[in-house]
């Protein structure tokens, strides 16, 4: 299993130096991958989570990591498809294939909050069904040579796309969800499957199973998908299920958190990266950003793989 980390991408702790000082000390400490995420805006009145009230751009962050590193892969979980043109998209993801020397995992998200899609000019109506042309445009765009595309959703001119990912095809392209119509598109279309911070991972082999039953009806190598678990941990205390539900998984001590990633790898994951955005002492905007550093510095430490 690949053990990753989150960039510091939000809050407090989200700072040119604190980014690349953490690329490069989880890249120092053995971890296999390094990951953002976006988010837009947060819309006034609203009460969501402190790590979504100030984000860096996801694909900036990426191309910033990447010329600090050398080995670490980067990976977005994930960009929200209808809030840019996939021909857009796939020359960001180009470019920081390109300046990271061929690192990038690229994860894909539908939406979910109106006033992004709103903010964005973008359609909430089918973009489901658009995943799969999306998909195709950045593909073709990535092959080489002279591309178009004419379907129901995009059209692309005949034209060429340079530089080219030096990841041939291309980066693995990666798609969240969580409903069984997501989870089919995965096993589907995708390289693999990138879970959300709300997913409940006590029945993340149930996701799994859905996923690798879609891709065996499609003609595909069900083992050959990645399975990548945002490791929303809360190291310290352990956090209960309400309602007296146990403990919360990767909550706790570093023996707890360690074990419940081995448990997830007998699901069948293949990566978790531990996202310390989620923690509200480091990824909530108002917290001491020196502090903030040093817990994330101490757990970084004691998740680091092979400790």
């Amino acid at each position: 299993m690949r053990i990753g980390f989150g960039a510091p991408v939000s809050g407090a702790w989200a700072t040119p130096q604190y980014l690349s000082r953490f690329a490069g000390e989880a890249e120092a400490a053995g971890y296999g991958s390094l990951w953002t995420f976006q988010r837009l805006i947060v819309p006034e009145g609203s009460a969501m989570e402190p790590v979504y009230h100030s984000v860096l751009d996801p694909m900036v962050a990426l191309g910033f990591a990447a010329a600090v590193t050398s080995r670490i892969r980067l990976g977005v979980a994930v960009v929200n498809m209808p809030y840019l043109a996939p021909a857009y998209l796939a020359k960001q993801a180009a470019s920081v294939d390109v300046l990271s020397n061929g690192r990038l995992d690229l994860g894909l998200g539908l939406g979910w909050m109106p006033e992004e899609f709103t903010a964005a000019e973008a359609n909430m109506t089918g973009r489901g069904a658009r995943t799969a042309e999306y998909i195709e445009v950045m593909r073709r765009l990535w092959a080489g040579g002279v591309a178009e595309f004419d379907g129901e959703h995009y059209m692309v001119p005949a034209g060429r796309a340079a530089p080219l990912p030096v990841q041939r095809p291309g980066p693995p392209v990666l798609l969240g969800g969580m409903v069984p119509r997501a989870l089919q598109r995965v096993g589907r279309l995708a390289d693999g499957w990138i879970t959300s911070s709300r997913t409940d991972l006590s029945r993340i082999g149930e996701g799994i199973e859905v996923i690798r039953a879609a891709a065996a009806d499609a003609g595909r190598d069900p083992a050959a998908l990645r399975i990548i678990c945002r490791g929303v941990g809360r190291w310290g205390a352990p956090v209960t299920v309400p309602e007296g539900g146990g403990r919360v998984l990767l909550s706790g001590g570093f023996d707890q958190i360690r074990a419940d990633t081995q448990w997830l790898a007998e699901q069948g994951v293949t990566e978790v990266f531990y996202d310390l955005n989620w923690d509200p002492l480091v990824g909530a905007p108002d917290v001491d950003p020196a502090g903030a550093a040093a817990r994330a510095q101490q757990i970084l430490e004691g998740l680091a793989p092979g400790r």
